[in-house]
């Protein structure tokens, strides 16, 4: 990739398009904002997720996974400042409202129990209505280390 610096507005641009619509854009958005072809933007679309900075759906040449945001609708539902957006997992469930900086409700489905977890997020501070006592664990299968091997189980 020649141009680094048309690289990251193009990063930066995907986030502020999923933080303003709750959705990824698509390469022909992205290629009409920088006035740019299809295969430009498609050739940004590889290099950002050739280096992880953005997952792709390399078939249908769509975002994925712009972590934390998930590209498709998924069991982890974070509302916030009036939206609702879906998160990858329990770990980017959390990271939706730091990375937007704001309070967030969370309605997710355990993968192993099948229950509905709600969460609240504020002033940084999470905190279950449900079981206010309780003591909340996310349980990763993998180690970090491997999460590449199969990022959309994982």
């Amino acid at each position: 990739m020649k141009d680094d610096n048309l690289l990251w507005q193009a990063r930066h641009f995907i986030y502020s398009h999923i933080a303003e619509t709750i959705r990824p854009p698509s390469v022909d958005e992205t290629a009409a904002h920088f006035g740019i072809s299809t295969e430009g933007a498609s050739e940004l679309y590889k290099e950002l997720h050739n280096r992880h900075a953005l997952f792709l759906d390399l078939e249908r040449m769509a975002i994925r996974m712009a972590n934390p945001f998930s590209g498709f609708p998924t069991d982890f539902k974070v509302h916030a400042n009036g939206k609702t957006y879906f998160a990858n997992c329990a770990w980017d469930m959390l990271g939706i409202p730091a990375a937007l900086h704001c309070d967030a409700v969370i309605d997710a489905v355990c993968t192993e129990s099948n229950d509905t977890v709600h969460l609240e997020i504020k002033g940084g501070q999470i905190t279950n209505s449900q079981l206010p006592d309780t003591e909340l664990l996310i349980h990763f299968p993998l180690p970090f280390a491997r999460w590449y091997e199969d990022l959309v189980f994982t």
